[in-house]
């Protein structure tokens, strides 16, 4: 006899698929292949947003009787807003499960999450950032999330763009390298140029007095 599916595992079940048919947009979601009940997240930072360009991890752990109870949600990756590896205290996490509606599925969570992550209020895990180090922990989230196993695993084709766009941003500063290389080189010559004109100038004129004398020289001679 086949084991009995609980409660949580086909509600879950159920919400990944939904999930899939209506993405949830700038977050990508994977449940743990090992454990229904721990899923990850991935946060792309909108266009418009402090975050633009960053990729934040995240985690889910929903537990056993869920729906009816909400799950804990932590984030990963640094990025200014939220503490990594805490729970954070927000209206559809375990901290306030009075505020709980059992109706609420994995899509609700995440665009809570995301509505939450754009604003400034702050609650108890986040964090007092200016938009400039938000923005500087956008571009340093991509080599982050290449350092976390489970980031690569569960989301191969962020991988991969990730990868795309890293390459990319070391060809475009190798190439800001080189050119401004050649630009000082070229200014060394700028400077360089001159000293030789000159230099070449009093030899041509040492040798003009020289010949001169060596001519009145010789008349005197004769």
């Amino acid at each position: 006899m086949a084991p009995k599916t609980s409660t949580a595992t086909r509600r879950l079940k159920q919400d990944y698929l939904r999930l899939k048919k209506d993405p949830v947009p700038y977050i990508n979601a994977e449940p743990n292949p090992s454990n229904v009940l721990e899923w990850y997240y991935v946060v792309c930072g909108p266009d418009d947003s402090v975050y633009a360009g960053g990729y934040y991890l995240g985690r889910l752990v929903f537990p056993k009787d869920f729906p009816f109870k909400p799950p804990s949600i932590y984030m990963i990756t640094p990025n200014g807003r939220f503490k990594t590896n805490t729970r954070l205290c927000l209206s559809i996490s375990d901290y306030h499960p009075d505020k709980w509606n059992p109706a609420w599925s994995v899509s609700t969570i995440l665009t809570g999450l995301l509505s939450f992550m754009l604003e400034n209020k702050k609650t108890l895990g986040s964090i007092d950032m200016t938009d400039f180090e938000r923005q500087l922990l956008a571009a340093q989230s991509l080599e982050s999330n290449l350092r976390d196993e489970n980031f690569c695993e569960l989301f191969p084709e962020l991988t991969m763009k990730i990868q795309k766009e890293i390459e990319k941003r070391n060809l475009a500063k190798a190439k800001e390298e080189q050119s401004s290389s050649m630009d000082s080189s070229q200014l060394e010559n700028i400077v360089f140029h001159p000293v030789v004109c000159n230099s070449l100038m009093v030899v041509a004129f040492a040798l003009f007095i020289y010949l001169v004398r060596f001519v009145l020289s010789n008349m005197k001679i004769e």
